[in-house]
This record gives C-alpha cells, sequence and structure tokens, in this order.
C-alpha cells in the first residue's frame, strides 16, 4: 500500500484551471458526469467552490507554499473566467477523436462477436464441445 502512495504522483492545478471548472460547473445540472468527464473526484470539485466562495480568486492557490511575489500563479488575478475556458474548438477536436476511437472499439468487438456466434454455430448447442480431429 505505501508503495502504491510513492508512485501516484500529487497532482497540481492552476488557478485558470480551477476558475474554469468552477465556471463550467455553473453551467451543468451533474456534477458527477462534470467530476467524471474531468478525471477528478467530485468532493474536489465542491471544495474548489468553497475555497472560492470563502475567499475569492486568491484562496484558489496551488497547495503547498506559496511562491514569492505570486509569480507562479500568473500575473492577472482578476483576469475573466471567461478568459480562462479552453479553446472550445480544441475541445471539439477531443472530443471528435473519442468518438472515432469509440467507433474504432464498436467495430472491433462487433467483428469477434459475429466470430463467437460462427464458431457456436458450428459446434451445435451451446455447452457442446467441438469434435476434435
Amino acid at each position: 500500500m505505501l508503495e502504491q502512495a510513492e508512485k501516484r504522483k500529487r497532482r497540481s492545478f492552476t488557478r485558470e484551471y480551477k476558475l474554469s471548472v468552477l465556471a463550467r460547473m455553473k453551467t451543468t445540472d451533474n456534477i458527477q458526469t462534470l467530476a467524471r468527464e474531468l478525471g477528478l473526484e467530485r468532493k474536489l470539485l465542491y471544495c474548489w467552490r468553497d475555497k472560492f466562495e470563502a475567499g475569492g480568486v486568491e484562496n484558489l492557490r496551488r497547495a503547498g507554499r506559496p511562491a514569492a511575489a505570486g509569480a507562479a500563479e500568473g500575473a492577472q488575478p482578476d483576469a475573466p473566467v471567461a478568459a480562462s475556458v479552453a479553446d472550445p474548438q480544441q475541445r471539439i477536436r477531443e472530443l471528435e477523436r473519442k468518438i472515432g476511437q469509440q467507433q474504432l472499439d464498436l467495430d472491433f468487438f462487433r467483428a469477434a462477436l459475429r466470430q463467437v456466434r460462427g464458431q457456436r454455430q458450428q459446434t451445435g448447442a451451446p455447452g457442446v464441445k467441438a469434435s476434435t480431429p
């Protein structure tokens, strides 16, 4: 168990990323689906929201010791949330790539299923072993 914890690296998110996630949280009805899509735990999203509501943008700093003069977080802490949202065209391309990959997977599994069904028809009834030469 300790080895697993050592292998898993702690992820760090920028303030801009957190703001973009919070903006998406406001527009979605299902936080669990959003968390799954982003590969994050739902609890983390609510934690970011609570921190933002309690202390604003400044409360969304990275974990760990703060950098000198706030240089690590970016030059404009008052930047609008809309500016930090990822490029919509890039997101569309990413989703289209995922759809294409899913289509390839479906085609593969359909072909495998046809092959299994064909072998079952050759052997006769289900559960009957095929004769060996």
